[in-house]
Formats: C-alpha cells, structure tokens, sequence
C-alpha cells in the first residue's frame, strides 16, 4: 500500500528520536554496522549464519549460537561461535518463546521476520517464530539485553529475506526444469498428432472412393444413404478435432514457450498474418456453435473497415488469438437480451475494426479492434477496474473465472505497444485495443507465400 511522503517524514524522525533513546555504543553501533555490511556481502545462507553467532564473539567476546525454528515443535542449533556452521543440525528441547528467556548463563533473544512475508516460507504457525539467538554470558545489563534483542530482530529481518531469495531461486529452477519437461513430453510428442491426422485423413478419403465405388453397384438407396451419412459424419467429426487440435497446439505452443519463463515476461514471436483470417475468424469458428447454442446472434456489420478490406500485421499470432478467445469467451458469459428501438428482444455479438488516423502521433495511425455484446452497462467505478488482475464485476453471478482474462488481454496488447478500453454503447458493451498500424503491407493475392511488411 502506498503512503504519502508526509507519513515516512514522521516514520523517519520517529526513528531519529528512538535511536537517541536507544544510547547505543560505539561498539554497538560498529557491530549492527558490520552486521549489515557483511549481511549483504556474504550472499549464502551458510555464511550467514556464521556471520551470525560471530558478531557477538568477536565485539564482546560472548560465545554466540544460532537455532532455527523447524516445523510447528521443535528448534534445532545450526551454528555456534565457537564450531562455526553445525555439519549435522542438533535438534533440541528449548521453548518455543517469542518473548526473551534466561537459563543461567545462557540468554535466549527469539526472533521473527517480515510480518507481512510470513505466508511466503514455513515459519511456527503458532508464533511466527523463525529462530533464537543465545548468547551465553555471566551477567547483561538491561540495556546489554535491549542491544542484543535489537540485533536478534535484525538477523530475524536479514535471515527472512535470504530464506525468500533462496525459495524464489529453487522455484526458478525448478520452473526451468519444468518447461524443459513440458516442451520434451508435451510440445514435441503433440507434434506427432500432425502425423496421425493425416493418416486419418487419408482413410476417410479412401471411403471417398470406396463410396463411389459402391454407388455405380447394385446396392440398395438405403444402403448408399448409410454409406454416404457414415462419410459425412467421419468427415465432420475428424474437422472438429482437427481444428480443436489447431488451436490447443497454437494456445500451448504460445503459453510455454521457454523464453517467457527465461526472462519472467511474455516474449512476442512477432510474424506477418492477415489478421481477420488468421486470427478473427479462427476464433470466431471455436465459438459459433456455442454462440448459437447461447441464442447469441453474430453480427460482423459494425466495423468501420469494409469486410473485403484485409490488414496484415506483424504480430504474435498465438498470444492475440487468445486475446479474442478471452474476449469471445466473455460474450458467452455475460452477453444478455435487450429491447432494441424497435421494440423487439435481441442478443448479440458484434466485432469490427477501424483505422484512427495519427493515433499513436503524427503519421503513426492506429488500428482499433472491437468486440461488442449486449447487455446492461457497467458502472464507471467498474470500468476503471476492469483490466486489473484478479478483478471481477458485479455481474459474475457466480460463473467461474479467476479475473485475469481482461488483465491477459492487457497485457498481451501493451507489448504489443497497443492499448486497450472498454466504452457503453447504445445496446450494450464495447471492449477493444488499438494497435499501431504501419505502411499498408503489400498482400500478394495470387500466392499466401509472400507477405510483405514495411
């Protein structure tokens, strides 16, 4: 949550009044000095904790040991003063306080970490413990005590933050390995289906010709009906899977890729497509049944660009196609009936697109995209809201979702270095994204070859 400048000015002079209160010494002071020097400097969570218990030793020459919280009961000593880092941790017996505790000789400082990162790592549910310092001594001064619990709370803070960078560096490795796995056992056997769909093919066009065949013999018409309706299901069956394949592969493909994960972003695969064809329409095909299915009529009519007139852009084919099935896929969710100026009762799917003029400046025009349903309009308050991760309207009613479609399409259009917006029209909702649109491409119409961006 942010805060006002005004808030950390009165933070910082709190501070500044505390640390004259505290009367630290000068070898107090050097020591949480070198503490947070060499904190940063050793990098390994093993010399820190060497680091640790060495602090006490060698400024006031107090023998010094370190135990971590393990699990929900008990605490195991995992380096001492005088051994250094322990081979083999030493599980023990001591309280899980959070509050300092004295044993003789031996003063016990427990520390915690980060408040709000404790849901981030293990720690002791009961007591958000991460661990004890002990430091063994005859006799400490209150403010001897008050100094090295400030210290213990610093190595709390200093430990939490190594524990969360060590955990981050493990998941991504592990997340490396993964993609490594998902690309040799997923992306590369799925590339086999190509194979088995052309066999298939090459069957079904074998009862092509066996039809024929057994068409110019002397069957009966019930039995060449049953030929022909088995040939026309075969072949309908095998388009929809095909096509289902298509797109599962291209979602896949486009999701795992591994520079997406090498580099913590979405990496764009840029290629030269006719947008519509490509991209629209390969979408529209997924959903046209579940459309109709919804009683959701389509209507392609509103676009300011003539049907006929193509646009080819340099763009990640995968990533946009799944920005339209976010968008398609919305329609299905939330489009609803409304009375048009005629009285009558309809619902329905628009899309089309537009040139703006010096969008993106002077002589850079832009392209808008828009996919319109009817429905009641959104409130201004949700409009702001509506491409943030994890936002969800009002209007869910309980259909399932996680809120990140729109902030997906957001994202994917921003690297695009589109933008994107949503506006009530008459009837319903408009949600579009504008990318920029360079010198018209030259579309070769004779051959899908060659495709020529400037």
């Amino acid at each position: 949550m942010d805060i006002s400048l005004k808030t950390i000015r009165e933070r910082l002079l709190t501070k500044k009044d505390l640390y004259d209160e505290y009367n630290f010494s000068k070898e107090q002071l050097y020591a949480l000095w070198a503490f947070f020097d060499l904190a940063q400097e050793f990098a390994s969570i093993k010399n820190f904790y060497r680091l640790c218990v060495l602090i006490p030793k060698e400024f006031f020459d107090h023998e010094s040991f370190l135990y971590l919280v393990q699990g929900d009961n008990y605490v195991e000593l995992v380096a001492s003063s005088e051994k250094g880092l322990l081979e083999y941790p030493q599980k023990t017996n001591l309280p899980l306080k959070r509050e300092y505790f004295r044993e003789g000789n031996r003063h016990f400082f427990p520390f915690v970490g980060n408040r709000k990162l404790l849901n981030l790592i293990p720690a002791h549910k009961e007591k958000d413990l991460l661990g004890i310092l002990e430091v063994k001594a005859n006799n400490l001064s209150e403010q001897e005590k008050f100094f090295f619990q400030k210290y213990a709370n610093r190595i709390g803070y200093s430990l939490h933050i190594k524990l969360l960078i060590d955990q981050i560096l493990q998941h991504i490795r592990f997340v490396n390995e993964l993609v490594a796995d998902i690309e040799h056992n997923v992306i590369i056997p799925n590339i086999y289906y190509r194979y088995l769909f052309k066999q298939l093919r090459k069957k079904i066009d074998s009862l092509k010709e066996i039809k024929t065949i057994l068409t110019d013999k002397d069957i009966s018409d019930r039995e060449k009906e049953m030929i022909e309706n088995l040939y026309q299901e075969l072949l309908s069956c095998y388009q929809q899977i095909e096509k289902h394949y298509e797109n599962t592969s291209l979602f896949l493909e486009s999701l795992l890729r591994q520079e997406h994960f090498r580099e913590g972003r979405f990496v764009l695969r840029r290629r030269p497509c006719r947008f519509a064809k490509e991209i629209i329409e390969a979408q529209l095909e997924r959903y046209r049944k579940r459309f109709e299915q919804a009683g959701i009529m389509i209507d392609n009519r509103l676009g300011g660009v003539p049907a006929e007139e193509e646009f080819v852009l340099a763009v990640d084919v995968g990533l946009l196609s799944q920005v339209y099935a976010n968008l398609f896929s919305n329609v299905l969710k939330y489009a609803q009936e409304v009375t048009n100026e005629k009285g009558e009762k309809i619902k329905f799917i628009s899309f089309g697109r537009e040139v703006i003029p010096d969008y993106f400046g002077p002589g850079r025009d832009g392209i808008k995209f828009n996919v319109f349903s009817t429905g009641p309009h959104l409130s201004p308050e949700e409009a702001q809201k509506l491409f943030e991760e994890g936002w969800r309207g009002s209007n869910t009613n309980g259909k399932p979702g996680f809120g990140r479609g729109l902030y997906f399409v957001r994202k994917v259009i921003e690297l695009h270095g589109g933008v994107v917006g949503y506006e009530p029209t008459p009837l319903g909702n408009n949600f579009y994204f504008i990318l920029p649109l360079k010198t018209p491409p030259q579309i070769d119409k004779d051959s899908d070859k060659e495709i020529k961006c400037h």
